[in-house]
């Protein structure tokens, strides 16, 4: 029960790291974006304002001190200028392949559980979702005996569901309550993770 417990817990670490990766990788996106807009417009601009000495140098003698600079960007070199410009869309690149990866990871996750919840019998679905729906309804005390009033079932088909759930790696909580009464709960971990209409839809796939 630990390793379960811990599996969905590094889970939901994982989950909220990479949704703070991806907001990093979105924010930094958009940034290098409009960098390379504003930089092609001022290379653009730079290539006009260097049209006209160029046409003017067929009738004037050459100057050698502004041969290899441009007169509109008051001597920067414009080799400097092409290579910052060219040097940006292999950041992006990378940016965008890191975002593809994170992307993948989410969607391992989403498999994994679509897994789980798919090797369930329609029957063991039933038991699991009348126990998310309860603790959905704040019932505080969820027993065998709850379930199988709500689902007109024995108790002990109820325990015989439950412990098979278990097995196939659902996280439901088995706590004992003075010494005889178990109560049955749904592991928080997998509650923030997933919604019970999301693991349905899951399911369905």
């Amino acid at each position: 029960m630990d390793s379960i417990k811990e599996a969905f817990i590094k889970i939901k670490e994982d989950i909220l790291s990479l949704k703070k990766e991806v907001y990093f990788i979105k924010s930094q996106l958009t940034f290098q974006t409009q960098k390379i807009d504003f930089l092609s417009q001022k290379y653009d601009n730079l290539n006009r304002q260097t049209d006209k000495p160029t046409q003017n140098n067929l009738l004037k003698p050459l100057k050698p001190q502004n041969l290899d600079f441009s007169t509109g960007n008051k001597g920067v070199p414009t080799d400097k200028q092409t290579n910052r410009q060219t040097d940006k869309p292999t950041q992006n690149n990378n940016y965008f392949s890191k975002a593809n990866e994170m992307l993948d990871s989410l969607d391992n996750i989403k498999k994994e559980i679509r897994l789980k919840f798919k090797r369930l019998t329609t029957q063991e679905m039933v038991v699991f979702s009348k126990l998310y729906t309860l603790e959905e309804r704040n019932i505080p005390k969820i027993t065998y005996r709850t379930l199988s009033l709500e689902l007109d079932l024995s108790e002990s088909s109820i325990r015989d569901y439950t412990n098979k759930l278990i097995k196939k790696g659902i996280p439901i909580e088995k706590i004992k309550q003075n010494n005889k009464t178990i109560l049955l709960k749904i592991s928080k971990d997998l509650k923030n993770i997933v919604t019970l209409s999301k693991i349905i839809q899951l399911r369905e796939l």
